[in-house]
């Protein structure tokens, strides 16, 4: 089942309203307020399926969020792994969609390289094969096309200073998005050159990239 996945939703928080989510799983989850009408607790597996669904209506998640949500919810493992099953089956859970839906919103976005994205999505427990897959997206151009577009916009915040300062400033604000050292310097190097320092001084200031 192929679903169009879109991360971020802006706006999107970790508490989407209401608990009365449909079902697409085909379960028929009764929502938290009412499973207990006749006096009994709802069972864990509709606790986990409303759980997960409350979670997905905000934006989507990947199975390593939802089993440790389940996990604080005090729901069983064996209940959570068959739920989670299920979600995967119908489509509902898709690390793969995820990934490379994050991938191009955040690199898009906020100009993050390759290394930092998969840093945010090993953090959320995303595989590492899959991880390989939606970084390989963007090539080394592309990266280097960004970089360059970030610069040119921080340049002029950086007018005024000494020369040292903003090479470092700006090669430093490459480095926190997760371009390397090399590839940072040398689009530094070349913007201001561009915008007609002198070669030979920026050499006192960094290293031949």
């Amino acid at each position: 089942m192929t679903r169009r996945w879109e991360y971020p939703r802006p706006g999107a928080g970790d508490d989407p309203p209401g608990p009365d989510v449909d079902d697409r799983t085909g379960g028929g989850a009764p929502s938290l307020s009412r499973a207990g009408d006749d006096g009994a607790p709802p069972r864990p597996e509709e606790q986990a399926r409303a759980i997960c669904l409350r979670l997905l209506t905000g934006t989507p998640r990947t199975r390593k969020q939802l089993a440790d949500a389940l996990a604080k919810r005090g729901i069983p493992d064996e209940v959570a792994e068959e739920v989670l099953s299920r979600f995967e089956d119908v489509g509902l859970i898709d690390d793969s969609a995820f990934a490379g839906a994050w991938v191009e919103s955040r690199h898009h976005g906020r100009g993050l390289a390759r290394r930092a994205l998969a840093r945010e999505l090993r953090t959320k427990g995303v595989d590492s094969a899959v991880i390989d897959e939606a970084v390989g997206q963007l090539d080394a151009e592309q990266e280097e096309r960004t970089a360059r577009e970030l610069v040119e916009r921080k340049l002029r915040a950086t007018r005024g200073l000494d020369r040292e300062k903003r090479l470092r400033r700006l090669a430093g604000m490459l480095a926190r998005k997760g371009y390397s050292e090399g590839l940072a310097l040398r689009v530094v190097r070349r913007a201001l050159e561009e915008e007609g320092e002198d070669p030979e001084l920026l050499d006192h200031c960094l290293p031949d990239v």
